[in-house]
């Protein structure tokens, strides 16, 4: 991955990295979009803490943090484990600068009268509640730093998805959410904001087109519904974050802002 535009800036003749001396809590940081991030962070001088379940992500994201981050398993619903997350954070590095709510899941595919209530509870648990958690842990020290929160949305959010109602449903959360608590937490000097993507080129996306009858026209599809002309890999929402978490943002909160290639405004690219 190239380095992002935002990494580094120079005051004189000193070059200086954007976000050097922050502590990140990255969630759901071990594959696709997380990934990205965790690499544009790290790049960009931040100190990173990678959450992730995937235990065969582990060892290539640890290779990608280097000695300055730190990897944890944890599954990001549960209130006890999440807990232990913020807690190692804070005694291996002394500080918390930005929490990232990054984790997600999508499944099932389904419309909403197929969607059992276990379905339906794991995603809401997942890409909701973990919001709750990571904030109420994470507060008294982002307080303390005037840091920030960041939240993956996503375009469903704004336009829904076929077949993926409780998911889009899920996002809808994300951005009421988003605002809210830039609302709370402006007099305690703490941004909120929210990144949604559309469709971004990760292997769980690559995965699901090899699974497709027609995986060039589904390509072409992905590529088209972005009026760019093309389904971007995860490094354009990083540098997107990049901007948003670092002082260069630092009059901006209460964003749900689309990095989208233009797709939300409902034209397919002709070409």
């Amino acid at each position: 991955m190239e380095k992002s535009f935002y990494t580094e800036f120079k005051i004189g003749e000193t070059v200086m990295k954007l976000l050097e001396g922050k502590v990140i809590l990255i969630t759901g940081g071990t594959a696709g979009i997380g990934l990205s991030c965790a690499q544009a962070y790290t790049d960009a001088g931040a100190a990173v803490v990678c959450v992730g379940n995937d235990t065969e992500q582990i060892k290539m994201t640890k290779e990608i943090l280097g000695e300055s981050g730190m990897v944890l398993v944890a599954d990001v619903s549960k209130a006890q484990e999440v807990e232990e997350i913020v807690y190692r954070t804070i005694k291996h590095f002394g500080r918390l600068d930005v929490v990232h709510n990054n984790a997600g899941i999508a499944s099932p595919s389904k419309p909403l009268h197929l969607t059992n209530e276990d379905e339906w509870d794991r995603l809401m648990h997942v890409n909701v509640k973990s919001i709750l958690l990571t904030t109420q842990f994470a507060y008294p020290y982002l307080r303390m730093a005037k840091g920030c929160i960041l939240n993956t949305s996503s375009l469903v959010a704004e336009i829904g998805q076929e077949n993926h109602a409780a998911y889009a449903a899920t996002k809808g959360a994300v951005n009421a959410l988003t605002k809210s608590m830039a609302i709370d937490y402006a007099k305690d000097e703490i941004r909120v904001n929210a990144v949604m993507p559309a469709a971004v080129m990760t292997p769980t996306l690559q995965q699901w087109l090899r699974e497709q009858e027609n995986p060039s026209n589904m390509t072409k599809f992905l590529e088209d519904i972005h009026l760019l002309g093309y389904c971007p890999d995860g490094d354009v929402i990083a540098d997107a974050c990049v901007f948003l978490i670092s002082d260069k943002a630092r009059f901006i909160t209460g964003v749900n802002m689309p990095v989208s290639g233009g797709a939300e405004l409902g034209y397919r690219r002709n070409v």
